[in-house]
């Protein structure tokens, strides 16, 4: 069975998708094909090759709870290549002739596909993570932060606005980033807590991790 904290992580994973589409989407219709080839953010990827690789995330946490008995200890073995030397490592990729329109389908479809298991995994599924064995609202989670900084990384290379809701980030944190600080607005600090951004009062991060595990309950 699933759990109210289920049905929320999977309301939440569907909420962010849906904003980062409308974003992208937005931008798509302003700017040209050629503006997804831009680097994303301070990434070393394009726009196009990070949106590939958000939907593979999805893709990969869907799966990762989709078996009866998934493995504890290692990823399903999907075979993972690379379109170019230095680009992400990924089992989908969006098919160029289809544009960026295509591009977004892929990564509307695997969000849904993302939260599609989230609701219906029983809620005592484990599966591996490399940070820690977790859950559907864990994967779910683990998505959302996927969405949530990868849009703002696709967002700065295409030049458009993204602040996603503060509830959104403030959930995430604390399910992810148990360590991070709980006096500062939620957004910046879930940028901070991924290396993307400063924070008043605290050193910049250098490397990062979020701490997929399920924790008791009072943690």
């Amino acid at each position: 069975m699933t759990t109210p904290e289920h049905a929320l992580a999977a309301d939440d994973l569907q909420h962010a998708v849906r904003l980062c589409l409308a974003t992208l989407r937005g931008a798509s219709a302003a700017g040209t094909a050629a503006d997804w080839q831009r680097p994303a953010g301070s990434l070393t990827w394009s726009c196009w090759e990070t949106a590939e690789h958000l939907a593979d995330d999805l893709f990969a946490y869907a799966v990762q709870i989709g078996l009866e008995a998934p493995p504890l200890d290692t990823e399903v073995p999907f075979l993972w290549t690379r379109r170019r030397e230095g680009g992400p490592a990924n089992v989908t990729f969006a098919d160029p002739a289809a544009g960026v329109p295509g591009l977004l389908q892929v990564v509307e479809s695997c969000g849904s596909l993302l939260t599609a298991l989230v609701r219906t995994a029983p809620a005592d599924r484990r599966s591996y993570h490399c940070h820690g064995v977790s859950d559907p609202a864990g994967f779910a989670a683990m998505g959302i932060v996927e969405v949530l900084v990868h849009t703002h990384d696709i967002a700065l290379g295409l030049g458009v606005p993204w602040t996603p809701p503060a509830g959104l980030c403030a959930r995430t944190l604390t399910r992810l980033f148990p360590d991070a600080p709980t006096d500062t607005d939620r957004w910046p600090t879930l940028l901070w807590a991924t290396g993307r951004g400063d924070l008043e009062g605290h050193d910049r991060l250098t490397s990062w991790r979020w701490h997929a595990e399920v924790r008791d309950a009072g943690e």
